[in-house]
């Protein structure tokens, strides 16, 4: 990867929705081979979707829980099960695998606490755990869906 596809991918981090010719002007190139790294940067799996990022308060979705979660089960099959039902629910939008003394981290987005309540609820009947606990976001001061491109 040269330096002209980290500049496409940080512009297109940006605004996936710059048409070929304003992403060729502002990488410095021909709307032609502009548009083929583009389609070689999607074929080899670097650009992987473009979506569009929703403002979560504008859909009545304003409480952040960051959800840790234990489990004495580290088999293939509960993590299978539970995998699945973090998939089911719409709400749990990451799930990451740690190392240390919590086994997952959970990202969930809903409207209020009751809402936390029927999710929670959901969560701990589609499997075994030790524990659960919430942490719930008070404000965001970061946020960003834009990789850094530096060790590309």
């Amino acid at each position: 990867m040269d330096r002209i596809d980290k500049n496409i991918l940080h512009w297109l981090q940006r605004d996936a929705s710059l048409s070929v010719a304003e992403l060729a002007e502002k990488v410095g190139l021909s709307s032609t081979p502009c548009w083929r790294r583009v389609q070689r940067l999607e074929k080899a799996g670097i650009i992987t979707r473009r979506v569009a990022l929703v403002d979560p308060r504008k859909i009545n979705l304003g409480i952040t829980a960051f959800v840790r979660v234990r489990t004495n089960r580290h088999d293939t099959d509960w993590l299978e099960t539970f995998a699945q039902a973090a998939d089911r629910i719409p709400e749990i939008v990451e799930v990451h695998r740690l190392s240390g003394d919590i086994d997952y981290l959970l990202r969930i987005v809903v409207p209020d606490i009751a809402g936390y309540d029927k999710v929670y609820k959901e969560l701990i009947s589609s499997a075994d755990f030790a524990d659960v606990s919430a942490n719930f976001a008070m404000e965001e001061i970061k946020s960003t869906t834009a990789l850094p491109l530096d060790y590309a």
